[in-house]
């Protein structure tokens, strides 16, 4: 079995049209080997300044550099402060139970930076250490999904665009 991890619901949709994955699950689509979901942009985030010891981020305290950098669910504002974003929360819960359950993984994020990112940050903040190919392609039309999952690549053959 397959996971394949796109940007976004559209995107993911695409995809596992072409792949045949065409059985609607909760936060993902299933069938002919593969499990197609979605981050929704930024799930995962470099952490908010409490886990650095303060309080808010402010010119005072810039720059803030720790010894490592952590990651936090996506955060939301409200009038008491930040918490996570129950709708990031439960798509990365469903992310990580979909990656104990497969073999291989196929990114399928954005080609870009931001993409590549997008998915590191999830992949990281679950401990994920499964080998990982990438779907590099900057057209949703058949031929170039088929063409792109024709020639994936290794996810290592990224680390430089992620750095």
């Amino acid at each position: 079995m397959k996971l394949v991890i796109a940007e976004k619901p559209s995107v993911g949709r695409e995809i596992a049209k072409i792949l045949g994955a065409d059985t609607v699950r909760s936060g993902y689509l299933e069938g002919n080997g593969y499990l197609v979901t979605w981050a929704f942009g930024h799930l995962v985030q470099l952490s908010g300044p409490e886990q650095y010891g303060f309080k808010t981020w402010s010119k005072e305290n810039l720059p803030i550099l720790p010894e490592s950098f952590s990651l936090s669910v996506k955060q939301v504002k409200s009038k008491s402060g930040y918490s996570n974003d129950e709708g990031a929360e439960k798509q990365i819960k469903l992310i990580g139970q979909l990656l104990d359950r497969v073999e291989r993984i196929v990114v399928a994020t954005d080609a870009g930076r931001e993409g590549e990112l997008i998915f590191r940050f999830i992949y990281e903040y679950l401990g994920c250490r499964k080998p990982f190919m990438r779907l590099w392609i900057s057209s949703l039309t058949e031929k170039a999904i088929r063409e792109g999952f024709n020639e994936l690549k290794p996810g290592k053959d990224f680390d430089p665009l992620y750095h």
